[in-house]
């Protein structure tokens, strides 16, 4: 049932310690590259290539991530996340997508993001799968075809075994229904198959499979010396009678979560198996159309029932939207409402979206999660992750200001708080979709989900931040709803950069020495001029002003006193930057001269057009002197 009590109430508290706030990506939607480092052609590169997707958009450059690496996860410190959840593309590992086709330079560029994740301290998630099928594997039937199982395994176990030493948390899939319905079924997602009779029905078949094999090869192989965790995460609307008086429509409702949620979380969480209702409607229909069955349903053995259950060490949860449901007669129409013999709908009063099938519901959220944790953890009672959540805004007009996503994500994680501390279901995680715009699939880039604005226009895909990130921040910041203000976040109006008249030179009033003289001493790194003792909260306060300013496109430009020895200074400047360093004075130098130290050239611009400013900054030297100072390049 609906928790309506305090529905509309936002709560002021913080979220448990430890919970893990985090935003995600897709691999197909945000790297581009499609081709680079001998990276095999997708499904999605296949689409969009043949002018499927919204306005014949591509894939092919996105967001430009694969080139971005470090811009992302500035992006990523400046929102304060703990947690980022990202897709593995499995044709830029292995492009043919067989073990024996590896591409050393896709797998070098995961290694990359993962380290650059865990240096910022933030935890790398990984999902293997998100909808981006090799096309190789397609040309074999792809997840129709029985033999993908292994394959896949192989995929996983390589996966496991090259980045598991870093990465502690695993998605098989997410959102496999979306490939099933979509991809299978009506066909408007990649590859574009419609067969909602058969291929649709066999692809879950082997989906389950196949995340239930790599969880066992996780477990098996590298659980006691990896210590993750490997689960599915499962997507899932919320549905409600459309009449709650009516028996009938509270079947229905059933029947739509089974359809769609318990198609795959039944045999993985309960018991091996297909869920009862679903099983029970399809035979009836088989009954009802001897000439055309609208689904045949495959069936697992009692083998295979026994390597699927209790197959994921969480219950991982994608949710968008809920719908209103009613009892119908579905007659011989193959697809779910026709076979599960039910209608759905929105109501009128939810705010809509630029998307057609998600409209704001947000105690709907709340529900499922009361429903999961009664359905399926009971038993094995496992955390749940929310792994994703978010809504589109359209590519069109004041982008940057997107209060209606604010307004969803305000009211979607105060549900999910009202879930913990009220009906002590145990969430641990809440991912928001998504760090940046991207391809989103056979909508192209008409839909925008990201939290920071890709101009798809620039070739050098410049972000963006909107009022979502600042808001979320503030979230992440504080842990939750502890201060009222929050029930009215407006932020910092953001218009279009334009040129202005400079403004005249303002007076420095003398009270400044006395404002200088109180806060600098927090901001010194070094108080008493050597490194015996190292202020972290001054290091942190540089190191949060460098990730604010990165994160918020504006380059920073640093100066640095040299007051110390070089070789403090150079200690200091590794401590703040991890700067690589590509000459130095040379030793012995007791007289008074000057010299140019030029720090190494590392990270990229935040409009990928070269060096950032800061990597090449020049130092003036004066009296080097440092005896045999070495440092290795970081």
């Amino acid at each position: 049932q609906f928790c309506k009590c305090i529905s509309s109430v936002l709560l002021y508290f913080s979220f448990p310690p430890g919970f893990q706030w985090a935003t995600s990506i897709e691999s197909f939607k945000v790297e581009g590259a499609w081709a680079a480092g001998g990276k095999g052609e997708t499904i999605w590169d296949r689409f969009g290539h043949e002018n499927q997707a919204f306005n014949n958009h591509t894939a092919d450059t996105a967001a430009d991530s694969y080139r971005k690496v470090d811009i992302d996860v500035y992006l990523l410190r400046g929102l304060g996340v703990n947690t980022y959840q990202f897709s593995i593309s499995w044709a830029r590992i292995f492009p043919s997508g067989h073990k024996d086709s590896l591409s050393e330079e896709g797998a070098l560029y995961y290694d990359n993001l993962i380290d650059a994740l865990i240096e910022s301290g933030i935890q790398p998630v990984a999902t293997l799968y998100h909808w981006d099928l090799p096309q190789a594997l397609q040309d074999d039937g792809g997840w129709t075809n029985a033999s993908i199982v292994a394959t896949y395994m192989d995929y996983a176990a390589f996966c496991f075994h090259r980045y598991g030493n870093r990465v502690k948390s695993w998605n098989t899939f997410s959102s496999p229904w979306v490939v099933s319905h979509a991809g299978y079924g009506t066909g408007v997602h990649a590859p574009g198959i419609k067969d909602y009779v058969t291929a649709s029905y066999q692809v879950t078949h082997n989906i389950v499979k196949s995340h239930a094999e790599a969880w066992h090869v996780y477990n098996d192989n590298y659980r006691t010396t990896q210590g993750g965790k490997v689960g599915i995460a499962l997507n899932s609307d919320w549905a409600e009678p459309a009449d709650a008086e009516k028996p009938e429509d509270k079947e229905a409702a059933e029947r739509y979560l089974q359809f769609m949620l318990g198609w795959f979380a039944h045999p993985i969480f309960i018991d091996g198996d297909y869920p009862v209702v679903l099983k029970t409607q399809i035979a009836n229909k088989a009954k009802e159309c001897p000439s055309s069955a609208p689904a045949v349903l495959p069936t697992f053995t009692d083998e295979e029932k026994s390597r699927i259950k209790g197959t994921s060490d969480f219950f991982g949860l994608n949710h968008y939207t809920s719908r209103l449901v009613s009892s119908s007669v579905g007659g011989c129409t193959p697809g779910p409402e026709g076979v599960g013999d039910f209608q759905a709908k929105v109501d009128p009063s939810w705010p809509a979206t630029a998307s057609d099938w998600i409209y704001s519901m947000p105690t709907g959220l709340r529900s499922l999660l009361n429903y999961i944790k009664t359905k399926y953890l009971a038993v094995n009672n496992v955390p749940i992750y929310i792994t994703g959540n978010g809504m589109p805004t359209d590519d069109s007009g004041d982008t940057l200001n997107d209060v209606s996503r604010i307004e969803y994500m305000r009211g979607y994680i105060s549900e999910t708080l009202k879930a913990i501390e009220l009906d002590k279901v145990d969430v641990q995680r809440f991912t928001v979709q998504s760090l940046m715009d991207g391809f989103e699939g056979n909508k192209g880039y008409s839909e925008r989900f990201g939290l920071h604005q890709v101009d798809f226009v620039d070739g050098n895909r410049p972000r963006t931040p909107k009022q979502s990130a600042y808001f979320f921040a503030q979230i992440i910041e504080q842990n939750g709803f502890v201060s009222r203000k929050q029930d009215h976040f407006e932020g910092v109006k953001i218009s279009p950069p334009r040129r202005s008249t400079p403004l005249p030179p303002s007076e420095v009033p003398s009270a400044s020495k006395v404002v200088w003289e109180k806060f600098t001493p927090q901001k010194k790194i070094l108080p008493d001029g050597t490194t015996e003792y190292i202020n972290q909260a001054g290091l942190n306060y540089y190191k949060k002003l460098l990730d604010s300013l990165i994160a918020a496109n504006i380059q920073p430009q640093v100066s640095i006193s040299l007051k110390y020895s070089l070789r403090k200074m150079l200690y200091l400047f590794y401590q703040l930057f991890f700067f690589s360093i590509r000459s130095l004075c040379t030793t012995g130098i007791s007289h008074k001269l000057y010299r140019t130290l030029e720090v190494g050239k590392m990270r990229p611009s935040l409009n990928g057009s070269g060096i950032m400013q800061i990597s090449s900054l020049r130092i003036l030297v004066q009296k080097c002197n440092f005896g045999s100072l070495s440092m290795s390049p970081s």
